[in-house]
């Protein structure tokens, strides 16, 4: 095959718009593999995701679905091994230790799972806050001022002088969130916020994270293995098996219905056309490694593979 005619191939191939070129996050056919010993675990397999700018988005998945590797990604704690991963500006698949150092301090927040990692527990929770922001370099009167704001937005400005073993689990979580805003990164990234909380303390915690989200503008993505998860964002996307495999889409109801909200679900179709059906529809369809698809008018219909004539 000629130069010529490899370049023109090549060339059909390149899309006229770059995947994602609008979005504030894009995870571009990423994949992670961990190796140990001999064993290789494939925890990404070719994810695609795409979050905007001002979006609070829930990544849900049943445990080793891959979930908590994307945000351990995203965040800069992890290097994907392939595919391509952008936040902003910053290509996190080239990034020199400096630069990952500065990605952490300036564009991400994080908030884990376990509240006894989040906080230095001799620090009170004015100084938690404050403490991102002298790492930073921010003057003290702007510290001071910008930790009780803080504290005030998730709700805890009387845990202002109080040490985490002074705090409920809850207090802790969203002292917590502030911490993770405390430099005014445009991504907050929660891993598991409210696993260890019951359901009232969960909501103050959810209701902290809306307000970073609403009032100061911050991108939040919150990972978690509870669907429930699902009525507390205007977006859920679900991961199995390394993949995006489906989205539950929240809008604001025509005419004022009752729970002034609709959920619509959608399938997730990658950019090689791949979609993955639901365990529940290929088991009562017999669904299994071939399938028939059909194009219709409006539609493409997914059918068993069954000889002609079988019922």
């Amino acid at each position: 095959m000629s130069q010529s005619t490899l370049e023109g191939l090549h060339a059909r191939s390149v899309p006229t718009a770059e995947f994602g070129h609008d979005a504030l996050i894009v995870c571009d056919n990423v994949v992670r593999i961990y190796q140990t010993g001999r064993i290789e675990v494939q925890a990404l397999q070719g994810l695609d995701l795409l979050v905007d700018e001002g979006e609070m988005v829930a990544v849900v998945g049943a445990s080793g679905s891959g979930k908590s590797t994307l945000l351990a990604i995203l965040s800069g704690i992890d290097v994907a091994t392939a595919g391509r991963v952008r936040v902003g500006s910053w290509d996190l698949m080239t990034m020199t230790g400096s630069q990952r150092v500065a990605y952490r301090r300036s564009m991400v927040g994080f908030v884990w799972h376990q509240a006894a990692r989040n906080l230095v527990p001799f620090l009170t929770g004015a100084q938690n806050v404050a403490l991102p922001m002298n790492l930073a370099g921010m003057s003290r009167r702007r510290r001071r001022r910008r930790v009780a704001d803080l504290l005030e937005l998730t709700g805890v400005g009387h845990c202002a002088g109080r040490r985490p073993r002074e705090m409920s689990g809850g207090e802790q979580q969203r002292v917590a969130v502030a911490v993770g805003l405390a430099n005014a990164p445009r991504v907050l990234l929660a891993d598991e916020p409210t696993g260890e909380l019951d359901t009232a303390t969960s909501q103050q915690v959810f209701d902290a994270l809306r307000r970073a989200n609403r009032e100061l503008g911050a991108t939040v993505v919150v990972v978690t293995h509870d669907p429930a998860v699902s009525s507390q964002v205007m977006r859920t996307v679900a991961i199995r098996d390394g993949r995006t495999s489906s989205e539950v889409l929240r809008r604001a109801a025509p005419g004022g219905e009752v729970d002034g909200v609709i959920a619509e679900e959608y399938a997730v179709m990658d950019r090689a056309g791949r979609v993955q059906v639901p365990r529940e529809y290929r088991e009562a369809l017999q669904l299994s490694r071939r399938v028939r698809l059909a194009l219709e008018a409006e539609h493409v219909t997914i059918s068993p593979d069954r000889p002609a004539g079988h019922e």
